[in-house]
């Protein structure tokens, strides 16, 4: 599996830091894609166990989450790196353009963000997009911290 590129990022999932992976390989190709440099599979480099805890140890105590965007097309990878975020205590959260993912794949999530991309509709941030923002736990849509009133 492997990712173009790692940022901290702070918008994406409310209320946390997170370690942004980019998964490059995604099959979806969604018109208006602002990333599709990510459609290649093998752009960018192999995200290795070791090089994933090597950042998970450097922003211990100063990122509170794990979200990729995508990577869903390599379930086993995919699970194993979801698993090594939480077992070092940090939340994890996966963007997908798909309508729906896996229950081994949500059995190590916090959030989840399906739906294919539909510039006419928007983003998180607009009341009419198709996508959703949910809180697996309690399984409830959380779009809602998203829209600025």
């Amino acid at each position: 599996m492997n990712y173009y590129d790692f940022q901290v990022v702070f918008q994406e999932v409310p209320g946390e830091i997170s370690l942004c992976f980019s998964i490059c390989g995604c099959p979806l190709k969604c018109d208006g894609c602002h990333s599709p440099y990510l459609w290649k599979e093998f752009n960018g480099d192999t995200l290795t166990n070791e090089r994933f805890l090597e950042l998970l140890q450097q922003y211990e105590n100063l990122a509170t989450c794990v979200l990729f965007m995508g990577g869903e097309w390599h379930e086993e990878q995919l699970v194993n790196m979801l698993k090594l975020a939480r077992q070092k205590c940090y939340k994890t959260c996966l963007y997908t353009g798909q309508d729906q993912v896996s229950k081994t794949i949500l059995d190590e999530l916090n959030w989840v963000k399906i739906g294919k991309w539909d510039p006419n509709l928007g983003g998180l941030n607009s009341e009419k997009t198709n996508q959703k923002f949910i809180e697996i736990k309690s399984n409830t849509i959380k779009n809602n911290l998203f829209i600025k009133n």
